[in-house]
Parts: structure tokens; sequence; C-alpha cells
């Protein structure tokens, strides 16, 4: 059974009689699901992933006024729950109530991803936050939200992305992905720099990665699902099975790789044409990234160096 469905099974056998019980007159205004850190809340974990803070559980998120009201009262009832559910054991190390499942604010919960007491305030929140960090704030599921609060701000932060923000990144990557695999890749094999070469061809994937998900319109996860959320793309998923070989190809295998460079190359050129970001013509990377940069209206975003500190 994965994590959020062990989670949701757990909260409807015992979570959901305890609020109806003891905090009846506070149902339009609790909110429960799971979400944040941890491949159970992205629904990738596995039997592997049963060694480490699997456990039943779910999240509760109050606004600050009814943590005061109520908070303590729903943290005891919620540490009072079983604490065994199909099987499966709560973790000494990952106790109920702890940061990761029981009862939170709403603030205290996006401020761990966003720095505020909710979504993004302003451009700079949206640039210079890791897109993992988005990405934990708005994966898993919310089981219930009568209030609706902890979802507005949920779905500022899956849809919210300013347009120049994401062009500013798109541009940004492309021109990583110019510098180090276009260019610096073939330079290192050619120096004989075969180390150096394979950290430019990291840089390549790495970036490349993260095109593809600001090209859907999505927050890319941590590097360690980042290949396995790829492929549950619904356009550019195709994308992984040719990533995937050309960081895990032999050092040897230069001509192959720098194919794959090419190819991989091309079909985010013609991503940018059909998207309407880019107006450079040649299968160079980094014309497209100053291209795709021109089309930033904000002037404060667009004179920022495309190579920004992301």
């Amino acid at each position: 059974m994965k994590g959020i469905e062990l989670s949701r099974a757990y909260f409807e056998e015992y979570g959901k009689p305890m609020l109806e019980k003891d905090f009846s007159e506070y149902l339009d205004r609790i909110a429960v699901g799971l979400v944040g850190h941890g491949s159970e809340c992205f629904g990738f974990d596995d039997d592997i992933s049963l060694d480490h803070d699997f456990e039943p559980g779910f999240c509760i998120w109050l606004t600050e006024e009814d943590e005061q009201a109520f908070g303590f009262r729903l943290f005891r009832a919620y540490s009072k729950l079983p604490k065994e559910f199909m099987g499966v054991k709560c973790l000494d190390k990952s106790a109920l109530g702890s940061k990761e499942k029981g009862v939170r604010t709403i603030s205290e919960f996006y401020s761990a991803y966003t720095g505020r007491r909710g979504a993004p305030e302003c451009w700079q929140d949206w640039l210079y936050t890791p897109s993992h960090y988005f990405a934990e704030a708005t994966n898993g599921e919310v089981f219930c939200d009568p209030l609706g609060e902890f979802t507005r701000v949920r779905e500022i932060i899956k849809n919210g992305m300013p347009e120049d923000v994401r062009l500013k990144k798109i541009a940004s990557c492309a021109l990583h992905m110019a510098q180090s695999g276009q260019y610096n890749y073939k330079r290192c094999i050619a120096h004989g720099e075969i180390g150096a070469a394979r950290l430019a061809l990291d840089e390549f994937a790495r970036n490349a990665c993260e095109m593809i998900f600001l090209l859907e319109r999505r927050h890319a996860p941590y590097y360690k699902w980042i290949f396995r959320a790829m492929r549950e793309l619904p356009r550019l998923n195709f994308l992984a099975e040719k990533l995937e070989p050309l960081v895990t190809l032999p050092s040897d295998e230069t001509l192959k790789i720098e194919l794959l460079i090419e190819e991989i190359s091309s079909v985010f050129i013609e991503e940018f044409k059909k998207q309407g970001i880019t107006e450079a013509t040649c299968g160079f990377l980094e014309s497209h990234a100053y291209s795709i940069n021109d089309q930033i209206s904000n002037s404060e975003i667009r004179n920022l160096h495309v190579f920004y500190s992301n």
C-alpha cells in the first residue's frame, strides 16, 4: 500500500471520527491531508521506502487563530490515536505530532518552503526559491479543506508563477545547457579532461531536467525523483528516455553523447517555437536564451544577467 493510501485510510478510520466527536464545532475550519517532504507525498514510495519514515498518520492544518483556540487540544487528541494501523507501526523517530505529520498552522507549513507565511509575495521569491521546495509544498493530497485557506495558498504556488519569472528560468537553463553541453563538453573531451567533460554533461542534464518542468508549467522535484516525475508529465515525458542514457553512457561513447545533446537541444528549440517564446532560428541554445530573455516585460527581471544565481 502506498503511503498516501495508508494515510487516507488511517484518517477515515480514526482521524475523522475523532474530529467529528471531539471537534464538531470546528469541522468547517480544519484542513487534513498528506503533503510535504518524502517519497510518499509524491506517490513515489515503494518497498525500499519502508525502511524509513513509513507510518500511519496525516497532517492537520489550522489558521493561527484556530491554533490558539483549540490547537493544543487537537494535538493531544491526535497523539492518542492508535500507534499501529493495518500492520504498520508508528516510528519513534517520526513521532506523531512531529513536523512531518500532526497539527501545524498553515503559515508554519508553507513558511518552511517559501520563507513566507503563505505563497511567494514578489517576483524575487519566485525566481530564487528552488523549484523542489514548491514541488514539496504542492504534492500529495488534501483530504478535506472546508475553509479553503490551505488550498488557496496551494493553488497559488502550483499555478501562480509570473510568466516573466518562468521565461527567465527557461532562458537561464538554455544558456547553461548551451555552454556546458553544446560547447564545453566537446572542448573538455578534446583537452583530454574526462572528469570535466562529465561535469559539463551533468550540468547540461540538470538544466535540461529543470527546463522540461518549466516548459510543462510544473515545479521540478528534488533530483532523486526528477526522472520519475518526468515520466508522468503529459507532453515532454519522452525526454526522460533520452536524458537518462545521456548521464549513464560510458565516457568513451562521445559520439553518442554528442548526438543526444543535439537531439535534446533540438526538441527544446521546437518547443520554444511552439510556445512562441523565441525569435531565434539557429540550432544553438545560446541564441534562444537571449531571445527568450528579450520577451520578458519586467525590466528588472529582464536586465538581470541570464546566468542569474538560481
